[in-house]
């Protein structure tokens, strides 16, 4: 860890930097999610939904840079490659064979759900930790989350 003086403790710092990591991981390989989605739909709403998905990797671009950011704000090393996001990213694994439409909304929304759930078990575990900051971090990235998983689940509902 890089020495700094901020008032969170070295332990507490730890902690911290390594959920912010794993969230940075998530970030990077739901970006890389939504690009496969966008590349590959095809079918009657092909337009739509490959502006759509393109929207959501760029969306979620400043997203895994907020996270960044914080981990070396707090002293730490932000691991943001994608070979480390691969490696560690908790997110489920995208199907590759998929072309409908329908299908990528699913898979996409599934990851978007997934990432959401974990931020917001963040908010709480960083807060215990004394850091309202990053809580209000991950609070405004679930915000974010949750309307791009409302804007992609909106072409599964009536």
């Amino acid at each position: 860890m890089h020495n700094t003086k901020i008032d969170i403790p070295k332990d507490a710092r730890e902690k911290l930097i390594a959920i912010l990591n794993q969230r940075l991981a998530d970030s990077v390989d739901l970006k890389a999610q939504a690009k496969q989605a966008h590349w590959n739909v095809k079918g009657m709403s092909f337009i739509a939904l490959h502006e759509l998905f393109d929207r959501v990797a760029a969306e979620v671009t400043p997203i895994s840079d907020d996270i960044a950011e914080r981990v070396t704000s707090l002293g730490g090393t932000a691991l943001g490659t994608v070979r480390v996001a691969a490696q560690n990213s908790e997110l489920p694994e995208y199907p590759l064979e998929i072309s409908s439409g329908a299908d990528h909304v699913d898979a996409l929304s599934t990851a978007l759900a997934e990432f959401g759930r974990r931020v917001r078990a963040d908010i709480d575990k960083t807060e215990e930790l004394g850091d309202a900051v990053t809580a209000d971090l991950f609070t405004t990235v679930s915000g974010n989350i949750d309307k791009l998983l409302w804007f992609v689940e909106a072409h599964l509902q009536n």
